[in-house]
């Protein structure tokens, strides 16, 4: 009640306040009017889900801060200095924190678009930053093609599109959860290992392996329709729900197919 009260600005997740009780990341705003932050985290939270307001959210990010080469920390940049913020404003528009694209919690972004079902724009935004996927703008990205960089230059940067600081980011851990737990689905629980994929549309399925407490998991997913229903059966027997619940004694391979549609 107090977020919706308080951290919900009309049509996306305020960022902050400052210690005047002034808002920051509001619509009220020339400058710094929406972060990226507060909307994966709340919509990862289950912030929104049921009402619209999630997808809203989200919807604000793809209009205001998704770029091709990535997702910007906010905008407008600022285009001077606020004492009241400090640091985020001392950096010039488009680098650090000012507007640059920070890719660490761009998989926040993934995360949320998988947990409201939209598997090709959560699959759009890994393959935004992803350094491999992205050869055809080396000259422009001028970073090595296989390590993420702490954050790419935004829009309003001088040279935008231009990586700084690689190895200094948590975004390649992030982007590991991102890929296997939400896209791929395949997520461990107290219970047992969950399977629920939310595959990008035109994807006919995968393999894969994961041991998980013990228990080599085979998991062969198919997609047979459109849609994220998933159907789960293990060793041929099928499941209520997407949990699959740890086996009794020593099974070591279990076999699961998993029909999308």
């Amino acid at each position: 009640a107090v977020i919706w009260q308080h951290g919900w600005d009309g049509a996306w997740f305020r960022r902050a306040y400052d210690d005047l009780g002034r808002p920051l990341g509001s619509k009220q705003h020339e400058e710094g009017r929406i972060f990226i932050e507060p909307q994966g985290m709340c919509v990862m939270a289950g912030l929104g889900l049921e009402d619209g307001r999630a997808q809203q959210a989200l919807d604000a990010v793809a209009s205001h801060l998704a770029t091709p080469q990535g997702i910007l920390l906010h905008q407008p940049a600022f285009t001077r200095y606020y004492l009241h913020l400090g640091e985020i404003s001392s950096y010039p528009p488009g680098y650090k924190e000012n507007a640059g694209v920070f890719c660490h919690p761009n998989p926040w972004i993934m995360i949320a678009e998988a947990r409201l079902g939209r598997g090709d724009r959560a699959y759009d935004y890994y393959l935004r930053i992803n350094p491999s996927a992205g050869e055809e703008q080396a000259e422009v990205h001028r970073c090595e093609p296989y390590v993420y960089a702490q954050m790419i230059a935004g829009r309003d940067a001088a040279a935008p599109g231009e990586a700084k600081n690689s190895w200094l980011t948590g975004a390649a851990a992030w982007n590991y959860t991102a890929i296997t737990q939400w896209i791929l689905g395949i997520r461990p629980a107290y219970e047992g290992l969950e399977i629920a994929p939310v595959m990008p549309s035109a994807w006919k399925g995968f393999d894969a392996v994961r041991w998980f407490r013990g228990v080599r998991y085979a998991i062969h997913v198919e997609r047979t329709g459109p849609g994220n229903l998933v159907q789960v059966a293990i060793e041929g027997r099928p499941l209520a729900g997407t949990l699959l619940p740890l086996p009794e004694g020593g099974v070591q391979d279990v076999q699961v197919t998993v029909r999308v549609g």
